[in-house]
């Protein structure tokens, strides 16, 4: 078992993807990386702010770095920051991870 710092990163990625967006934010974003904010918004059929509202989310959590190119914000997964959600699946199902 994690000490409780662990807990809490585990636990705060797993709220940052109990959303369908932002699953499907970061499924998009292991595909694409560098996929520029508005092209979520066509992606998911919702409106500018709400996309705004799940990638502030997901930045929170630091499951993604962003990139400005002019007046653009671009995302990228942050693999790394997987890495302890990856260890706790694997704890739960007993499979192994290198960490």
């Amino acid at each position: 078992m994690g000490n409780d710092d662990s807990v809490g990163r585990e636990v705060e990625i797993l709220k940052a993807l109990a959303h369908p967006i932002r699953l499907g934010v970061l499924r998009r974003l292991a595909a694409e990386p560098g996929t520029c904010a508005c092209d979520f918004t066509d992606l998911f059929a919702v409106s500018q702010p709400t996309i705004s509202a799940h990638l502030r989310t997901l930045r929170e959590a630091g499951l993604v770095t962003t990139r400005r190119e002019g007046t653009t914000i671009c995302y990228s997964l942050d693999e790394r920051a997987l890495a302890p959600l990856a260890g706790l699946l694997g704890d739960l199902t007993g499979v192994t991870t290198a960490r």
